[in-house]
């Protein structure tokens, strides 16, 4: 084999194994985790439903880097009792296991792998603890968590203060803290700020001064440099004009006009880039007809075109 051919193999072989192990790598730059268990329901009452319309409990995945993460090739193992570990392999050709850039993924742990990706071959205890990790392709522990037993009841979750916090709460005791599948773990119901500004403006004159004072300012702004780009590149194009022909002073370049279009000239240019923006300019037909001549006939053949005329007989 060809030096050249076995190179480009080896290439082709280089950068196939490289965007697989992409593919499957959920760790950023640092060695961090992009992927993390962000919340987790274990006895599913009355809550989220899956897309089969049951009540079952489920696995929250948050992607908490700016950069998208691929599940597909990685490992839910959930674990309930010592020595007792369920793995489920999250298969791959799933273009909804790309995880985007600060999204969640939920994982519904009902026992039913045959149901979609996104369905587990694990349930989780409703009574004990539960022990969960997420694995990467080459069975690397990317992120573990321990649901404790007796602190959850009826619908409640496990979940993060705030995405990828540290501490974890329980959720859905209090209408406060609810519970938050495939969203944010915590919410603001309100802005501190607007409220602030309400509290010092109650009737709006000072949020309508300034609005007022923003936008004549801009028009104010917007006058001066409309007003000034025309005198410089009026005063540019002088200066390009009496450089290109050698004219140092300033009078001469006056009374030569030099820089300076004319009427005709401007007038041209405006309606140029007036039928080029409204489209008015003529489209040549693109359609090419050929038809079929009747009569076996060549103008090549016709007297009219030779160079020699026939003699007119008297």
């Amino acid at each position: 084999m060809n030096n050249s051919i076995r190179k480009y193999i080896y290439i082709c072989m280089s950068v196939f194994l490289g965007l697989t192990f992409a593919s499957c790598n959920s760790s950023d730059s640092k060695g961090e985790s992009k992927l993390v268990i962000n919340e987790v329901l274990v006895n599913n009452v009355a809550n989220f439903q899956d897309d089969y319309g049951q009540h079952s409990g489920w696995i929250e995945i948050f992607n908490k880097s700016y950069g998208s993460a691929n599940l597909a090739g990685c490992y839910i193992k959930v674990s309930s009792q010592a020595g007792d570990t369920s793995s489920y392999f999250i298969p791959k050709g799933d273009v909804l296991t790309v995880v985007k850039p600060r999204q969640h993924t939920l994982f519904w742990a009902d026992g039913q792998p045959n149901r979609g990706t996104f369905h587990i071959n694990c349930v989780l205890d409703t009574i004990g603890s539960n022990w969960i990790g997420l694995y990467d392709s080459g069975k690397k522990l990317l992120d573990s968590i321990t649901v404790p037993a007796k602190t959850l009841g009826r619908d409640m979750s496990w979940a993060r203060v705030s995405d990828a916090a540290n501490e974890w709460e329980a959720k859905g005791k209090e209408e406060s803290s609810y519970v938050t599948p495939s969203t944010n773990n915590q919410t603001l119901d309100k802005n501190v700020k607007m409220d602030k500004f309400q509290e010092h403006d109650k009737n709006g004159f000072g949020m309508a001064i300034s609005a007022m004072c923003v936008v004549f300012s801009g028009l104010i702004i917007l006058y001066i440099l409309f007003k000034n780009i025309g005198k410089v590149s009026i005063y540019l194009s002088k200066r390009n004009a009496m450089k290109a022909k050698g004219v140092t002073c300033e009078k001469e370049a006056k009374e030569k006009k030099l820089g300076e279009a004319q009427g005709e000239v401007i007038a041209a240019i405006s309606m140029a880039l007036h039928e080029l923006q409204n489209g008015d300019h003529d489209y040549e037909e693109t359609v090419l007809t050929i038809t079929r001549v009747k009569r076996s006939y060549s103008p090549w053949s016709s007297k009219i075109y030779s160079l020699r005329e026939t003699p007119n007989r008297k």
